[in-house]
This record gives C-alpha cells, sequence and structure tokens, in this order.
C-alpha cells in the first residue's frame, strides 16, 4: 500500500507530518543495496517493502554469481514492482577492463536490468571514457547512476571535485550521481568512526542549489540516516540501505521513530535549517 492507506490506522498517525511518499518519486529515494537475497526473501522484501523502495542494486559483482534463471527471474520482480534494478558499480569496473563499455550495456540491458551504475572507485577511469560510458549506458535504454569517490579506506570527499562531477555527470545523460560511502560508512562524507562531516553536507546542497535532488547520499548506518535527514531533509535521496532496514528507514522519513519524531514536531527537519 501507497502511504499506509490502512482501514485502522488514521492517516495522521502512519503520515504524522504529511510527507507525500508515492511513487514514482524524485525525491527522498531509496536505493536497496543486495549483498546475495534468495528468491523466496526477495518476494517477501517486494510484498512488504516496494513502496518504499525506488533503486535496487545487485551489490559488488554478485551478478556473475547467480544462476541465470534465477538472475533474470529476480530482476523481472524488481522491475514489477517499479523499481530501478541495476548491477553494482564494482561490476563495471572490472568487466570494462576487459570488454568495451558497449558489450558491457548491451548485456545486461539483454538480462533485463533497467538501470546500470557507472563508478572508478577502484579502477581510474578518465573523464571523457566516463562521459563516453554514460552516453553509451543512455543509448542502449539504461537509467544512468554514476558514483562520485574512491573505496579507499581513508578516501574523504573533495568539494569542488564533487560539485564539477555532478555537473558534468548529469550534462552527459546521468539520471543521479551517487556519493560513495561503501556499504561500511566510513569514506566520502564520513569519517572512520561513520560520523557525517554535516558543514560540508550543508555546503554541497547549497552551493548546487536545485540539483542537491540529484545526489544520493550513501548512509548505510542508522545514526548517519538520521543526521543526513536533519541536516538535508526527509527527503533526502539515501543509498546503500540494507534490504532489514528499508522500513526502519522509512519511519524515519516519517518521523514514526524517536530519533527524527522531534526534529520534525520542531521543524528541524527543513532543508539545510
Amino acid at each position: 500500500m501507497l502511504d499506509c492507506e490502512h482501514p485502522f490506522v488514521p492517516a495522521n498517525w502512519a503520515n504524522p507530518f504529511g510527507l507525500t511518499r508515492s511513487k514514482p518519486r524524485t525525491h527522498g529515494l531509496t536505493m536497496v543495496i543486495d549483498k546475495g537475497l534468495g528468491s523466496s526473501a526477495f518476494r517477501d522484501l517486494l510484498e512488504l517493502s516496494a513502496p518504499y523502495m525506488d533503486i535496487y542494486k545487485l551489490g559488488f559483482g554478485t551478478t556473475a554469481l547467480y544462476p541465470i534463471n534465477l538472475l533474470q527471474q529476480k530482476i523481472m520482480l524488481a522491475k514489477q514492482y517499479g523499481l530501478r534494478v541495476m548491477p553494482g558499480g564494482t561490476f563495471f569496473e572490472i568487466a570494462v577492463r576487459r570488454t568495451p563499455v558497449k558489450e558491457y550495456m548491451s548485456r545486461i540491458h539483454e538480462l533485463g536490468f533497467n538501470a546500470v551504475e557507472i563508478s572508478d572507485g577502484t579502477f581510474a577511469l578518465p573523464p571523457a571514457q566516463r562521459r563516453e560510458a554514460i552516453r553509451i549506458g543512455v543509448e542502449t535504454g539504461l537509467v544512468v547512476y554514476t558514483e562520485f569517490g574512491k573505496k579507499a579506506a581513508d578516501y574523504r570527499a573533495e568539494r569542488d571535485e564533487l560539485i564539477e562531477t555532478l555537473f558534468t555527470d548529469l550534462e552527459s545523460g546521468a539520471s543521479h550521481v551517487i556519493v560513495e560511502a561503501r556499504e561500511s560508512g566510513t569514506v566520502g562524507v564520513f569519517d572512520t568512526d561513520g560520523k557525517v562531516d554535516d558543514h560540508f553536507v550543508r555546503d554541497i546542497v547549497h552551493s548546487v542549489k536545485d540539483l542537491a535532488s540529484k545526489l544520493i547520499w550513501e548512509a548505510p548506518q542508522k545514526e548517519q540516516q538520521v543526521s543526513l535527514i536533519q541536516a538535508i531533509g526527509n527527503e533526502v535521496n539515501l543509498g546503500n540501505i540494507a534490504y532489514t532496514d528499508v522500513m526502519a528507514l522509512e519511519t524515519l522519513r516519517r518521523g514514526l521513530r524517536s530519533d527524527t519524531a522531534l526534529i520534525m514536531e520542531e521543524g528541524r527537519s527543513d532543508p539545510c535549517a
């Protein structure tokens, strides 16, 4: 059910602060990372949580480990529930070191994927090749998500580079730019303890103005999700969400959990307030 249209729960209980969560969404996107969920569990997840998910990523190179029939079944189900589904960016990086980008895009499209992640977190990708990969992905019929950042443990995001990447990738045809944090949540805009750099995030949002809605911030930890909701607003785009945390994140967005209920009640979840 969308927006908790429940016969026994009043709307102002399920959505106490009036957050619009109907799909398809342009704001408040949730990108889920799948590290190897079986068919039965995946069906259960979709039946319960599909209204609260937008993008579904088969993490890392797990795409290559599925039996083909199970992989295509999973992709088909994700699309039936209105999700954009894609392989992980690391899989792209490994594949295009061994085969032309056009062949990679064609093959994943033939498998049924309707989106692709383009990254250079492990292997460098020159700017011209990155732009070309975006163009080819779009021409193949895929929704392109690019990723900004490196996977090295000591990597910290750099302001001007992020802003330039956002502008360039969107101009080249990307739908959104994902800000790298890894599944650990300890790189990019986070320190080694997973604490977010609030000043950096607010600065980026102010600097890029309306294009802030085109950024997806990876935030696998609950405390990071709370911090970003408080810094940017409850319609912040969040990524690398574990499948077990989809419903919990939705409660954070709606103020149905203690961590955000008070700040929303006090009006402190407005963008960059």
